[in-house]
């Protein structure tokens, strides 16, 4: 159905004819009777008589002002409408208000512009989306990835330059907050900012996808493990299996006479790499192997989930996340708790905070530093946009954004001193340095290290369902949010097709998502899923974002994207953020992408070095969905009409955007 504007326009003659006022009385009984009609649109029709005595009530909305969006305000919705809520050029009421001024005796009819489109979906409860952001921030990298990377580039000293490079990284999270809630549409719908730049949320869905492929894996070897926890002895502590090796080494804190060599291999870790994975039946990348049908049918289970919490919108998916995101918390704090108690904690937290301030000098500390508040806030992937598109248009998105962002970088913190209370536990049980127990990275830092410590701890099945039931309702905040983005830009872009097939769409794309992750389920998956880490996805997203930022700061301009932010929340960005997103967060970004073109990192697996050709594989993925940037670019400018200069003048113009902003028609007939 296309979108209409139903806006209706009386004439009025004064003449004081009598079959003039026969005429005037029945066109405003045909206007009381289309009122009922707007009203089932959620339109609303006002009418004034005699404005300049009733004009400044009728106009001057008050405190609470219904607009087009269905939301009440304090602030004009309309970009023609003054600060006092009436016309830009006309005089004030003579009443002193801030009405207009009509002469006596004119009818005025005041007409809001109705849609015969949908109503937009929104959140239920503000709660609804500040868990939603906070579970699709708050992911498995936050527990693995940022302790890591602290005690690697200086433990305590790490901190100055992770805190130094959040200006960089918090004013693009409120920047995509801002941009979605007051455009209320997805990543594809570009044209309202920079035509030209359209292709930027197509590149967008296509990363999306790519996590998809191999993110969700992740959690489908955490269900397997899971699962493997009913039971009285978890299968990770002991050598007997028939996947173990004459190298596995039970070494339990009642196990004294055992020693610990460096050719010696735990169970946790064979049974992660033998049985799990068993990427010792595949010898790289160029001989995969079968999938394995275990994870294939936890894999089926995750996305099944998915599935079914998000197929009818936001309104599902926001109740989900009250378990989805409130529960890891809850674990984390009971895994510190525990961990705190256990002999050699101390060590592990010395490792972790102590600082190491010559690491400083060293470039690799700040790249790691920007590059890892860049991927744990997470703006590019479209998620921001698509869940600050169903906010109410005056939603406090800054408080949001500095709300959100600062329990994020807390969490990762946190999560710092779970960890690494328990490998100063393993380091002080195998007689060994804290570094040297702490070599592993990524999800064996989880699945083998920490499995193995919980194995160790009195109650071990219970504290092992519950911390891999943490990491998988981690992965599955994120998945949520990374589908959403994807769904919500879809039906975005084709309004008159998928919002009425919307459960199908979604089945057509959680299909698409298990088909993809295949190649991750094969008995060489683990490699696939580290090849898709490294290159499929982050510089393609870095350099997304740098083009996005150009396109709303300079030329969409920041003057007209902080009159829309003055419009939503009622002030005016500060100098500090017009100086980020015009200058800083440009540069923050170059410097990321610039690093790692640079210094290229090396990719190895357990004993698997990554030969030249699957580098070279790596960036094609990458840019096979940066592509749809330039590609765009000719598509539209092939597509316009004019010479050359009116269709690129036309094509970095910015498009009204389809939601309008601008509820009332005033209409004066003398």
């Amino acid at each position: 159905m296309e979108t209409k504007e139903m806006m209706m326009t009386t004439v009025m003659k004064m003449d004081g004819g009598e079959n003039e006022g026969e005429r005037y009385k029945g066109r405003e009984e045909e206007v009381e009777g289309h009122e009922e009609g707007l009203q089932q649109e959620n339109g609303r029709l006002m009418l004034a008589d005699g404005l300049a005595e009733k004009g400044s009530k009728t106009l001057t909305s008050g405190p609470r002002q219904q607009v087009s969006n269905g939301f009440p305000t304090s602030t004009p919705q309309s970009p023609r409408e003054g600060p006092g809520g009436g016309l830009r050029g006309t005089a004030p009421g003579s009443g002193g208000g801030t009405g207009t001024s009509v002469p006596l005796g004119v009818r005025t009819l005041v007409v809001q512009q109705t849609s015969l489109e949908r109503p937009r979906e929104t959140w239920s409860k503000k709660m609804d989306f500040l868990l939603s952001v906070i579970g699709y921030a708050v992911d498995l990298g936050n527990v693995w990835r940022f302790p890591y990377i602290c005690y690697q580039n200086g433990g305590g000293a790490f901190l100055l330059p992770y805190m130094l490079m959040a200006v960089g990284g918090v004013p693009l999270f409120y920047m995509e907050l801002a941009l979605g809630q007051f455009h209320r549409s997805g990543c594809i719908s570009m044209k309202h900012i920079c035509p030209i730049f359209k292709g930027i949320g197509f590149a967008i869905c296509i990363i999306a996808l790519y996590i998809a492929f191999y993110y969700n894996t992740i959690m489908a070897w955490a269900l397997y493990y899971l699962l493997s926890s009913f039971r009285p002895t978890l299968p990770w502590t002991t050598c007997s299996n028939s996947w173990n090796t004459a190298n596995c080494n039970r070494y339990l804190s009642t196990d004294r006479n055992v020693s610990w060599s460096n050719s010696s291999t735990s169970p946790a870790e064979e049974f992660y790499t033998r049985q799990v994975l068993q990427v010792h039946l595949s010898p790289g990348l160029h001989q995969l192997g079968s999938v394995s049908w275990q994870l294939a049918l936890c894999l089926l289970f995750i996305f099944t989930i998915v599935y079914f919490s998000i197929w009818k919108g936001v309104k599902t998916s926001g109740k989900v996340v009250w378990v989805t995101a409130t529960f890891p918390y809850l674990v984390l704090l009971v895994l510190l708790v525990r961990g705190a108690t256990l002999p050699g904690a101390w060590r592990g937290v010395v490792f972790y905070l102590k600082p190491d301030w010559g690491k400083l000098l060293s470039t690799t500390v700040w790249i790691d530093a920007a590059a890892q508040i860049f991927f744990s806030l997470g703006p590019g992937f479209g998620v921001l946009l698509a869940f600050a598109s169903y906010n109410p248009f005056h939603n406090n998105c800054y408080k949001d954004a500095l709300v959100t962002s600062s329990v994020n970088c807390l969490t990762s913190f946190l999560s710092g001193f779970v960890i690494f209370t328990v490998l100063g536990y393993m380091a002080e049980m195998r007689q060994q340095e804290v570094d040297t127990v702490a070599k592993d990275a990524g999800p064996s830092l989880l699945f083998i290290i920490y499995a193995e410590a919980i194995a160790n701890m009195p109650a071990a099945t219970f504290f092992a369902i519950i911390f891999f039931l943490m990491i998988i309702m981690l992965g599955l905040d994120s998945t949520f949010a990374g589908l959403e983005g994807v769904i919500t830009a879809m039906l975005d872009e084709f309004p008159h097709v998928l919002p009425k097939r919307r459960e199908w769409f979604v089945l057509g794309l959680v299909c698409v998502c298990y088909l993809g992750a295949l190649s991750t389920l094969t008995y060489g998956g683990a490699f696939v899923v580290k090849l898709f880490e490294e290159y499929a996805t982050g510089p393609a997203v870095i350099t997304v974002v740098l083009l996005e930022v150009i396109a709303v700061s300079w030329f969409y301009g920041t003057n007209r994207f902080c009159n829309d932010v003055q419009l939503m929340l009622g002030f005016y960005p500060g100098c500090f953020w017009r100086v980020c997103w015009v200058a800083i967060c440009p540069c923050f970004l170059l410097f990321i992408i610039i690093s790692f073109l640079a210094f290229p990192p090396e990719v190895r697996l357990f004993h698997y070095h990554y030969p030249a050709w699957t580098t070279v594989l790596g960036y094609c993925i990458g840019v096979s969905s940066f592509i749809c940037v330039p590609a765009y670019m000719v598509y539209h400018l092939l597509n316009a009409k004019g010479t050359f200069k009116q269709r690129l003048l036309k094509s970095i113009t910015p498009e009204p955007s389809s939601e309008g902003h601008r509820d009332l028609i005033i209409t004066n007939a003398v």
